[in-house]
């Protein structure tokens, strides 16, 4: 059964930008470059028809492509810090693309995310780092801002991890301002399909 959520991909030159961050923090588990993502909502452990069901659904989203740019750190967990992340220059675009996936999935009765959307980039997991030098790694690098780059297309993707962090497989496409553009399907979705009994179309 696979683990699914939609996502944002990172393109080459922000994720060149985002490797500059790695190092400079014990404990961190540094996340592999092509394994940088933004995840805009996800789904978990599904089930084959209802991740046929979802895939449906989504090739109706109509939405226009737009800029975004990657912009300051930070990390979650508070006083047991686990994870550094990117952080997101505002986007309306961002959100509204974001609030439409997470109504179809409402619509098809998947269970809410109880977390609000923090849009970021997740390039660090922690184990047992030090609150202290967790401050220290973010007041260094809180400068961080990517260029500009253009979105084209959100994607579903894929996870066995359990424990996350990769790696992921993009199962399917949709592109971003051209509203007959149907989605892409891939032939590496093919074997996962044949794990999770999740029919092709």
């Amino acid at each position: 059964m696979p683990r699914l959520f939609t996502a944002l991909e990172i393109p080459r030159d922000a994720a060149l930008s985002l490797t500059l961050l790695r190092g400079g923090l014990p404990g961190a588990r540094w996340v592999d470059p092509e394994n940088y993502h933004l995840t805009l909502r996800f789904f978990g452990d599904i089930e084959g028809h209802v991740a046929d069901e979802i895939a449906h659904a989504l090739d109706r989203v109509k939405r226009p492509s737009f800029q975004l740019a990657l912009s300051g750190v930070g990390s979650f967990g508070g006083k047991k810090p686990h994870s550094i992340w990117a952080g997101v220059s505002a986007s309306p675009d961002l959100a509204a693309l974001q609030a439409e996936i997470d109504r179809i999935a409402r619509r098809l009765g998947l269970p809410a995310d109880q977390r609000k959307f923090s849009p970021h980039v997740t390039v660090a997991r922690l184990r047992n780092a030090a609150v202290a030098d967790v401050a220290a790694y973010l007041a260094a690098r809180g400068n961080f801002r990517t260029e500009p780059f253009r979105v084209g297309r959100f994607v579903m993707m894929s996870s066995r991890d359990a424990v996350g962090g990769g790696p992921y497989v993009v199962e399917e496409a949709w592109s971003l301002g051209q509203a007959d553009q149907p989605a892409q399907r891939y032939a590496s979705f093919a074997a996962s399909a044949s794990d999770a009994s999740w029919t092709m179309r």
